[in-house]
């Protein structure tokens, strides 16, 4: 079995990342080494600050350590939140804050489209009254010892939809619509969200990274178990 550290301390998105990669894969965060602090994102796009992060923490944990840079980029808003995803509407600021933030955003700068309007895909949220384009974007870092390994890249297209639907998830999965679907996230089965999303995009093309770099040979292990996939 092969040991990974997401250097996060979001529960939710460690969970998401085991159930992605699977029984292969043991998946533990920064909730299990307090004494690690999170690296600070400074930097200007999703790479540089899951490099920043898979970095920092590599040099002072054993093993492999992944980290991840992911948010949501809303065309008519020039691709914000973006790399402000997670504090758009402050440092502390919980989902639905965020959410009502960026909703009202897109609100006051009438930037809502009508579905009669749209060439495409309205019937697939007809449901829904008005809505904006954008997309998630994920990228993951991998890094062993102070080494970046390497990083992965995820996105999926959709649709912001101007009111909260479903229970699933986190994030601003609530008002995202896939390309395809015809409900948000956080109203798809998490199987299914599982099975587009930006995020397991990312991580499977880590997974391939990981069996091409046959770990088990180069003792990048970690984690007390016999390493590799």
């Amino acid at each position: 079995m092969q040991h990974l550290i997401v250097a996060t301390r979001n529960a939710r998105k460690t969970r998401e990342i085991q159930r992605i990669l699977g029984p292969r894969f043991a998946v533990r965060d920064l909730s299990d080494h307090p004494q690690i602090p999170e690296t600070m994102e400074s930097g200007k796009t999703f790479e540089e600050n899951a490099v920043l992060k898979a970095t920092a923490a590599s040099k002072e944990l054993p093993g492999l350590v992944i980290a991840d840079d992911s948010g949501l980029e809303v065309y008519a808003l020039d691709g914000a939140p973006g790399i402000y995803s997670a504090r758009y509407a402050g440092q502390n600021a919980s989902d639905k804050e965020n959410i009502d933030k960026l909703l009202g955003e897109l609100s006051r700068r009438a930037m809502w489209h009508n579905f009669a309007s749209c060439d495409s895909g309205a019937g697939q949220v007809a449901n829904l009254r008005h809505f904006a384009s954008g997309r998630f974007c994920c990228v993951i870092a991998l890094a062993h010892e102070g080494e970046l390994l390497g990083t992965f890249e995820g996105t999926v297209e959709g649709t912001i939809v101007e009111r909260a639907s479903g229970s699933h998830g986190f994030g601003y999965d609530p008002i995202f619509v896939p390309n395809g679907f015809g409900q948000t996230f956080a109203e798809l089965p998490p199987k299914v969200k599982n099975r587009i999303s930006h995020r397991t995009q990312a991580t499977r093309a880590l997974a391939a990274k990981l069996g091409a770099l046959k770990l088990s040979d180069q003792g990048l292990g970690g984690g007390g178990g016999a390493p590799g996939c």
